[in-house]
C-alpha cells in the first residue's frame, strides 16, 4: 500500500465522523426513540477507526521503509565539503544548490540547466587543522 490511502482512509474517516456527529446532533430534542442516536455513535465509532487504521498503515510503511525521511535529514552534511561525498568542495551549482567536489561535478553536470560559480565553502575540520599544521612548521 502506499502513504496515499492511508491519508486517503484518514480524509473519509474523519468525513465519517462528522456525519456521525451532525446525526447525533440530530437526534437531541424530544423524539421517543433513541435509534437515531445509536447510528450516529456507530457512525462516528466507525469513522474514527477507519481514520486511525489510515494512521497505523502510514506508520508500518514508514517503519517497512527503515525510517527513510529520518535517514534524509540526519545524512545531510554540516558546512565543509561536498554535499555528496564529503570532499573538498570545488563548485556550487546555483540551480541545484549543491557544493561539489572535482568528482561529483563530472557526474552531475548538465549544460542546459547547471550555473556553476567557485565554491566559497572550505573544509572546517581539515581546513583548521592545515593551517595549524603550517603554523607549527614554520615555527
Amino acid at each position: 500500500m502506499s502513504s496515499r490511502t492511508g491519508n486517503w482512509m484518514i480524509a473519509l474517516g474523519a468525513v465519517a465522523a462528522l456525519i456521525g456527529l451532525v446525526i447525533a446532533a440530530s437526534s437531541v430534542g424530544d423524539h421517543e426513540g433513541t435509534t437515531l442516536l445509536a447510528v450516529g455513535m456507530c457512525v462516528i465509532s466507525m469513522g474514527l477507526l477507519l481514520a486511525a487504521t489510515g494512521v497505523f498503515l502510514k506508520a508500518r510503511l514508514l517503519q517497512a521503509s527503515g525510517g527513510a525521511a529520518e535517514s534524509k535529514s540526519s545524512s545531510k552534511r554540516g558546512r565543509g565539503g561536498c554535499d555528496l561525498c564529503g570532499d573538498a568542495a570545488v563548485v556550487h551549482c546555483k540551480v541545484h544548490q549543491v557544493h561539489l567536489c572535482a568528482e561529483c561535478l563530472g557526474k552531475h553536470y548538465d549544460l542546459r540547466s547547471c550555473a556553476y560559480v567557485p565554491s566559497s565553502r572550505r573544509q572546517a575540520a581539515k581546513a583548521s587543522a592545515e593551517k595549524s599544521m603550517a603554523a607549527k612548521a614554520r615555527s
